[in-house]
C-alpha cells in the first residue's frame, strides 16, 4: 500500500528523475550515489516493479511515473501544511504549476489568474499528448486540455466551448475563394499551427470538400497564427474571440457565415486537498464561465 512506502525512497525516485541522473540527485539530496542507487533498488524491490529507465536522462516507467506523481502531490501537501502552521520560514510564495494550450493562454486565461492573490504561477503551453504526460507523471498539477478523460489520480471539470471561426483577409478572400469554399479551399493556401494540426482539414471535410490545401504555412504560436491569417499568407480557423475584433475593423472577412467549429474545454487537477489547488480551479471555472460558450 502506498502508506508503507518509505517516504525517504519516494523523495528520492522523485529527486533522481528530476535531475536527469543518479549522481545529480546525490549533490541535491547531499548523500552519495551509491545511497540513491540502493534507495531506488529497495523501492523497486519494495513494489515488485521497475521504476526507472536507466536512460540519459533517466526516465520513470508506468509504474514509477504513478510513485514519481504520489511524490510531487506529497511535497505539495507538505508546504501547505507547513505553511499553514506558520513553518515555512523560507517566505516564497505557494508554486502552482499549470499546462495550458496555446489558444487559452492567448484569449482567456490569464483573466483567472488574476482572481488568485499569494500564489506564484508556473505555466507550461503544451499541446494535448505533452499536457497528458505532464499531468501523469505529475510535473503539473493541473491542465486546461480538449479530452474529458481524466488522468489517473486527476478530477476533471467541464469549462465550456471555445469557438472557431473560418476567416481570412478580404485580399487573400478575393484572390483565393472566389468560388464554393467545398472547391476553392483545398487549393488555397491554409494557416496551421504545427504539422499535426488538421483543425482546418476538419472543416473543409465538413462542407464536403476533401480537405485543406497543400499549401500550408506552420506558425507555432497563437498570436502569429492569427497575425499571419490577417496579413494575407492564408485562411484558417481563428477563436471567436481573437477573430471578432479584426472582423470588426475589417482586417478579417469572415469565409461562411454560420459555420463554426467548437472545442470542448476542461479542468484536470490533481485529486489534492491544496486550497491553493482549490482557488485556482474555482477562478478557472468562474472565468471560463464568463468567456466560453456554456
Amino acid at each position: 500500500m502506498m502508506a508503507e512506502l518509505p517516504l525517504d525512497q519516494v523523495r528520492t525516485l522523485l529527486a533522481v528523475v528530476d535531475e536527469g541522473t543518479f549522481d545529480a540527485a546525490a549533490a541535491a539530496l547531499h548523500v552519495t550515489p551509491s545511497a540513491v542507487s540502493q534507495r531506488v533498488k529497495a523501492l523497486e524491490q519494495r513494489t515488485g516493479r521497475v521504476l526507472l529507465q536507466r536512460t540519459k536522462p533517466v526516465r520513470p516507467t508506468e509504474s514509477g511515473a504513478v510513485l514519481v506523481r504520489f511524490a510531487r502531490q506529497l511535497a505539495r501537501l507538505e508546504r501547505d501544511a507547513r505553511g499553514e502552521l506558520g513553518l515555512s520560514g523560507t517566505g516564497e510564495p505557494t508554486r502552482v504549476s499549470v499546462a495550458v494550450n496555446a489558444d487559452s493562454l492567448a484569449t482567456w486565461f490569464f483573466g483567472a489568474l488574476t482572481r488568485v492573490r499569494g500564489i506564484c504561477f508556473e505555466l507550461h503551453r503544451e499541446d494535448e499528448d505533452h499536457t497528458v504526460e505532464l499531468l501523469r507523471e505529475g510535473r503539473v498539477m493541473a491542465a486546461v486540455m480538449s479530452s474529458p478523460d481524466p488522468v489517473p489520480g486527476c478530477s476533471v471539470r467541464s469549462l465550456g466551448r471555445m469557438r472557431y471561426l473560418p476567416v481570412a483577409s478580404p485580399e487573400f478572400a478575393g484572390r483565393h475563394l472566389d468560388g464554393p469554399l467545398p472547391d476553392v479551399l483545398p487549393e488555397a493556401p491554409v494557416i496551421v499551427y504545427d504539422r499535426k494540426d488538421d483543425f482546418q482539414d476538419g472543416f473543409v471535410r465538413r462542407l464536403g470538400g476533401t480537405g485543406a490545401g497543400p499549401l500550408r504555412h506552420s506558425v507555432p504560436t497563437s498570436e502569429g497564427f492569427v497575425a499571419a491569417v490577417a496579413a494575407g499568407l492564408g485562411w484558417a480557423m481563428v477563436p471567436e474571440a481573437q477573430a471578432g475584433p479584426l472582423l470588426r475593423d475589417g482586417r478579417l472577412v469572415l469565409l461562411a457565415p454560420g459555420e463554426w467549429m467548437d472545442v470542448s474545454l476542461y479542468w484536470q487537477q490533481w485529486k489534492l486537498d491544496s486550497p491553493a489547488l482549490a482557488a485556482l480551479a474555482d477562478a478557472v471555472a468562474a472565468t471560463a464561465a464568463e468567456t466560453l460558450r456554456p
